[in-house]
């Protein structure tokens, strides 16, 4: 069903009329939230709206994943709004954002950083509408890592990770669609991705457990 839908989006007429691309826009939207259930499991039916949506220059609409691990996915939905254009690396010719916390899901206290999710949620908003931008314009790809400059408001001198969530996705080639995790990681843990690469810090990160994660109270692994 899903390579039908890109071979009928990808057609080069234009289209008959507003109302035939609301349905092809609706008919993406709904695949790739099909596919991204698949990875995440199934999605809270709450959703964060921008104030001033992001194509006209404001933030991301936040999607929340609660069901796959333990604690949150919280994940994008506006970096390939069609099939044609959008973030691609490597592996995916498209894709969104996700990013986890292990604490669970409590909307009320979303912009509460007095509150260890209000905390967690606020550094996450902040992040993926950074990578979002940066990942518009660069080819983030799985292993690879990335750190913003020390001046930049809220993540500069943060440090982070990418991969394809899950891990075995990465290994598809060509992939039409998928999701890239970012897991904020310690400037140590960076520098040894960077010695020896993200495969192994990956690796360890499962192996203490601490994968997908992006909360920072616990030990560095390296």
């Amino acid at each position: 069903m899903f390579d039908k839908i890109i071979k009928f989006f990808s057609k080069k007429n234009p289209p008959a009329s507003p109302e035939f691309d609301e349905v092809m826009a609706q008919q993406w939207y709904d695949q790739k939230t099909a596919l991204m259930v698949d990875r995440l499991g199934p999605e809270h039916d709450m959703v964060m709206h921008a104030i001033i949506p992001y194509a006209a220059g404001g933030g991301l609409d936040l999607y929340y994943f609660p069901n796959g691990v333990e604690g949150l996915g919280i994940a994008t939905k506006e970096l390939s709004e069609n099939p044609e254009e959008g973030s691609a690396n490597d592996v995916f010719e498209l894709y969104e954002l996700v990013m986890f916390t292990r604490h669970a899901m409590d909307l009320e206290q979303a912009k509460n950083e007095q509150t260890p999710f209000g905390q967690a949620h606020t550094n996450i908003n902040s992040v993926l509408n950074v990578i979002a931008q940066y990942s518009a314009q660069a080819t983030l790809n799985p292993n690879e890592t990335c750190e913003f400059p020390k001046e930049m408001e809220k993540i500069g001198g943060k440090c982070f990770l990418f991969d394809a969530y899950p891990s075995e996705t990465a290994k598809e080639k060509s992939a039409l669609f998928g999701v890239m995790v970012v897991i904020e990681v310690f400037r140590s843990e960076m520098d040894a991705a960077r010695e020896h690469g993200g495969a192994q810090l990956i690796q360890k990160l499962k192996d203490a457990g601490h994968y997908p994660y992006s909360d920072l109270d616990r030990d560095p692994v390296v």
